[in-house]
């Protein structure tokens, strides 16, 4: 059920036609992640600073007035990765950084984090933030079986603020090749991945390989969700002939 209600609030994302609307939504992406915040930040859309967070606004305007980003680890961890990072993985031994913390958990922020940084064509930095109040092994728990996930929610949720921003909010079809779109027509029609691979003549491995593919592009966060996308866009038809390649 908590998978579903996911599915709806990211297929609702693309309703969102402002980043007030964004900012509003966004509330419930964290309350369907079952976290305490979410957060998003670039400032490299057009010269302008976008900033989605159902963090306290009252710490958001400290963190700017006081400069934070310049010491922050969870920035300064991002500036320098390219893949996801759990914030117990980054140096919190500063004074700076530790003073950060000290106002942050004051102010209602959760003592655990994931960040994902997303680097645009060009350098561009955004972040994307999930943060909760957990212990240890709860919080490596939600990690280990979000963390796809929320690589995926973290581009998606870039993808549309840059959409929105650049005053294009209508949803590109993706192009998927006529393999991908065999997948997910046969997934669609509830055959499991060994019928689909037997039909196709291909490996399930290989399957696997199609299925990946076919999500990145419709920014799907699992199968059912790619399924979902690829149906009301009308890239493939339920019931439909497959197609030829």
């Amino acid at each position: 059920m908590a998978g579903e209600r996911l599915e709806t609030v990211l297929d609702r994302l693309q309703t969102t036609k402002s980043i007030e609307e964004l900012r509003a939504w966004v509330h419930e992406l964290r309350d369907a992640l079952g976290v305490a915040h979410v957060f998003y930040h670039t400032a490299n859309l057009k010269g302008e600073q976008v900033g989605i967070f159902t963090y306290d606004i009252a710490w958001i305007r400290r963190y700017v007035v006081n400069n934070y980003s310049q010491y922050d680890p969870v920035v300064l961890g991002a500036a320098r990765r390219f893949t996801p990072m759990d914030w117990k993985s980054l140096d919190w031994s500063t004074p700076q950084a530790r003073r950060i913390m000290r106002e942050a958990r004051a102010a209602g922020v959760g003592n655990q984090g994931w960040s994902v940084p997303i680097w645009g064509p060009g350098g561009q930095l955004a972040l994307f933030v999930v943060n909760d109040e957990a212990d240890d092994d709860r919080w490596a728990a939600f990690t280990r079986a979000r963390a796809k996930d929320l690589l995926v929610i973290g581009h998606l949720v870039h993808q549309h603020a840059t959409r929105i921003v650049n005053q294009d909010t209508d949803v590109v079809a993706a192009e998927l090749s006529p393999r991908e779109k065999q997948a997910l027509m046969q997934l669609s029609q509830g055959q499991a991945r060994a019928e689909v691979a037997a039909t196709l003549q291909i490996s399930e491995n290989t399957l696997r390989a199609y299925i990946d593919s076919a999500r990145h592009k419709l920014g799907a966060m699992n199968v059912t969700h790619a399924v979902a996308i690829a149906l009301a866009r009308g890239i493939i038809v339920p019931h439909g002939e497959l197609p030829k390649y």
